[in-house]
């Protein structure tokens, strides 16, 4: 690794799947506003679908992927592999200063290891989070990419003693949530008017209903559980199901349908999909960003999985595993901050990132 010029600052950050894209508009925005910092984004394709990427981009304001892969459609091992030798050509080609990386996708641990591999600074965003749970590909994409980082940025205190448990403290910065500045800029955007007469009942309460991991399509009897607890909440809700197109595939791989009473829609832009959650009376999901997303607009979630990373929200009482939905008392979640998390990332980025190269650069004797 050559030495850097400590005055300009070349970030790649890779992303690949909808709650990074999220994500990365936050940061994208702030880099953006700072002379001697300068972002280079690689899609990597893991999300394909025009509706759970391009719009993302288009809706979010955000400047275009300056490199664009198509990995996407691959079992996870082929998936990961393509990514890794792609991304290191770019790391290789762009010479960046450090690599940023989001969350727990396989995009995630591809990105992180092809600049570990190159010598190159990993950060990583929302690290920390642990389901204890293995056999979940997101468990093993977070785990291994947290030991490869070299400025880990946390949501919550939990995340912190995750990794202090782990042996990783330095570099372990608590910043609060990312997307909570996301739902601050473009969930006031939202015509809950518009939404509530193109969505909503009249004479029942709207839920919002997500589903896509893995862990719920494992087994035609895990799928048809989830589904039949669905089934469940249309005799009190108006349940609104906006698909993942893996997700059709899977229930037809499975030989399942989608419960009578579910109104299904192809994916939804990010804002029309946060003024449902704020409309909505209750959102049923397996995703990590919805949960949180519902506690932004203070809308109870039930969590369509058996553990949940976010444990906060379940102690807060917005949140609760379908295995036990009863909520407990509600309280507000300070640790996610307060829409400023950008900013504090890049305080960080820029104040250390130096120090980290000259401790892998020491000056020639």
């Amino acid at each position: 690794m050559t030495p850097r010029d400590t005055a300009s600052l070349k970030i790649v950050t890779v992303v690949g799947a909808r709650p990074q894209f999220i994500k990365a508009a936050a940061l994208r925005a702030a880099i953006e506003t700072i002379p001697e910092m300068h972002e280079v984004l690689v899609h990597s394709g893991q999300h394909y679908d025009r509706n759970m990427s391009d719009v993302f981009f288009e809706e979010l304001g955000m400047r275009p992927p300056e490199h664009r892969l198509a990995v996407g459609g691959r079992r996870h091992g082929a998936m990961t592999g393509r990514m890794l030798e792609e991304i290191e050509a770019i790391l290789i080609a762009e010479a960046p200063d450090a690599t940023l990386v989001y969350g727990d996708t396989n995009s995630t641990l591809a990105g992180a290891l092809a600049a570990a591999k190159l010598n190159i600074p990993v950060i990583h965003v929302e690290a920390g989070l642990r389901s204890f749970n293995r056999s979940m590909p997101e468990e093993t994409n977070r785990v291994l990419t947290d030991q490869l980082s070299d400025l880990l940025f946390c949501s919550t205190e939990t995340s912190v003693r995750n990794l202090a448990r782990e042996g990783i403290a330095r570099g372990v910065h608590m910043v609060g949530d990312i997307m909570y500045d996301v739902a601050l800029m473009h969930g006031a955007k939202a015509d809950r008017t518009a939404l509530k007469r193109l969505y909503a009942s009249d004479d029942r309460p709207l839920a919002l209903l997500t589903l896509h991991r893995a862990e719920n399509f494992g087994s035609a009897a895990r799928a048809a559980r989830v589904l039949d607890f669905v089934a469940r909440q249309t005799r009190t809700h108006d349940i609104l199901f906006p698909i993942h197109p893996g997700t059709r595939a899977k229930l037809a791989a499975l030989g399942l349908a989608i419960p009578d009473g579910v109104r299904v829609t192809d994916p939804l832009p990010y804002g029309t999909l946060q003024g449902l959650i704020g409309i909505a009376e209750l959102v049923l999901t397996d995703s990590g960003g919805l949960q949180k997303e519902a506690y932004f607009h203070r809308t109870p979630c039930i969590t369509l999985r058996d553990e949940t990373e976010w444990v906060e929200t379940i102690e807060a009482g917005w949140n609760a595993l379908w295995t036990a939905p009863v909520h407990g008392p509600r309280r507000e979640i300070p640790e996610y901050g307060t829409g400023d998390t950008a900013r504090r990332i890049l305080d960080v980025i820029r104040r250390e990132l130096p120090a980290i190269h000259a401790a892998r650069d020491p000056a020639p004797a």
